[in-house]
């Protein structure tokens, strides 16, 4: 699988970090930005450039994963061009009420057919960015009906909002 990485100076370190890992588990990675630290960077400029890739891809086999403070900026941006499903990831929510909530990751690849992950690099730790990372590169989207019709449903809000 291609895997396009980007990220602001907040997510530069783990994205680092995120290369080697990604490519000992055998994808292709393609580094989007930022290639050095600048306190100054703004993360729409390396951001869209994987975003685009994706959009442009539409395919199963070429994913990107962002990286920023919170990821949310990111996803904002990634959101923006069609064929992008870009989900954020800060951790997975344990309730103080003791229910239990669903695997967030596994959701958004099984039902969402998510393409772009969105990681919030103040949040999380390494050891939980790359095995959310994991979870998410190995959830195939479970193709069920009522999942596609859903993201049927998404690309013609795109092409609506296109026009």
């Amino acid at each position: 699988m291609k895997i396009y990485l980007a990220t602001d100076h907040a997510g530069f370190e783990l994205k680092e970090k995120l290369v080697p890992f990604l490519l000992a588990m055998g994808h292709e990675v393609a580094d989007k930005g930022s290639f050095e630290f600048d306190e100054n960077d703004d993360y729409p400029d390396m951001i869209a450039e994987a975003a685009r890739e994706v959009s442009a891809a539409n395919s199963a086999d070429v994913r990107a994963i962002i990286l920023g403070g919170s990821g949310q900026g990111e996803a904002i941006v990634a959101n923006k061009f069609p064929n992008v499903r870009a989900v954020v990831f800060n951790g997975q929510y344990e309730p103080k009420d003791g229910s239990e909530v669903p695997d967030e990751i596994f959701l958004t690849r099984s039902h969402n057919d998510s393409n772009i992950l969105s990681l919030g690099a103040r949040f999380i730790s390494e050891e939980t960015a790359k095995r959310a990372v994991r979870e998410w590169l190995d959830t195939p989207f479970s193709g069920e009906e009522r999942h596609v019709r859903r993201i049927k449903k998404i690309e013609e809000i795109e092409k609506l909002s296109i026009s």
